[in-house]
């Protein structure tokens, strides 16, 4: 029924604000003030009875009413962005949205966006990056890169990259006895440290790590000379070739990880998308009509 429906204004606030988990950014991203987001996300919650939030002096974080509200509220927004795109957008289809991890999308995506467009002429793409699962339904993309081992409900999701795992450090500290500096690694699932000095058959000295949440952050810590990087392949191959970076062993973890091409099967009818998929799968060697995952 039309009024049991929250106002749209309200329900766009407490999506910013329950992704950002912060008031003033939200506001920031959907040009209000941080007073005007805070009543809005009030009203709502007076409105459906129950609180979103829990607050205090180091913030805010989801209620659990909140954190299970959330997914709704995004893929309805999602729903109508893609059906105003499709509908009125004055691309006519030409222009893909598409949301990608910010190192697959700096070290693998942005090289090769010269040959997308001489590959695909007179299509165009919105290129967006995540930093949590949700900016995914509030993307609202035609087509998202995902890391992972594949198998997402709701998507076809096709295998772009197989990570292999080596460790590489900067010209200036690779002639160094590696097994004494400081080792740098990426929080969840590229911390594999462990498992690579198991495979080399090596306890693994104690020793200093720096710990960062993004692979790219990483990535020139290690040009910079900080530590010895267990890098992923094929997103170090770049800084390999052009000598930024060396490899310390020819040793070479297989890792369950990597990049995905993924979209709802309702995008997939249009010309474009289908050009558009068909490129990255020959980017990245794989078959132009690919098996879905």
């Amino acid at each position: 029924m039309p009024d049991t429906l929250p106002h749209l204004p309200w329900l766009r606030s407490f999506e910013a604000a329950a992704r950002r988990l912060n008031f003033t950014l939200a506001a920031e991203e959907i040009g209000l003030t941080q007073a005007a987001v805070s009543q809005q996300i009030k009203s709502l919650e007076q409105e459906l009875g129950v609180s979103l939030f829990r607050r205090g002096r180091r913030g805010v974080e989801l209620s659990a009413e909140g954190a299970a509200y959330l997914p709704h509220v995004q893929a309805a927004f999602a729903g109508l962005a893609h059906s105003t795109a499709e509908l009125f957008g004055g691309a006519h289809g030409t222009e893909l949205r598409l949301v990608t991890p910010a190192s697959f999308g700096a070290l693998w995506l942005a090289p090769r966006l010269a040959a997308f467009s001489a590959a695909v002429p007179g299509v165009t793409l919105a290129i967006s990056t995540m930093t949590q699962p949700g900016d995914y339904a509030a993307a609202g993309a035609d087509l998202e890169i995902r890391f992972g081992t594949g198998g997402w409900p709701g998507l076809q999701a096709h295998r772009l990259t197989t990570e292999l795992m080596t460790p590489v450090a900067s010209p200036a500290i690779a002639q160094s006895n590696w097994q004494e500096l400081p080792l740098l690694t990426v929080r969840g699932a590229r911390e594999m440290w462990r498992d690579w000095f198991r495979m080399a058959g090596s306890p693994g000295p104690a020793r200093p790590f720096h710990s960062v949440d993004t692979f790219v952050v990483a990535l020139e810590a290690a040009k910079a000379g900080a530590g010895v990087l267990l890098g992923s392949r094929p997103l170090i191959d770049g800084a390999l070739r052009r000598g930024e970076l060396l490899r310390l062993s020819p040793l070479e973890l297989p890792s369950p990880n990597g990049h995905f091409l993924a979209y709802r099967a309702e995008d997939a009818r249009g010309p474009a998308h289908r050009a558009a998929v068909d490129w990255f799968m020959r980017e990245a060697g794989r078959p132009s009509s690919p098996p879905t995952v």
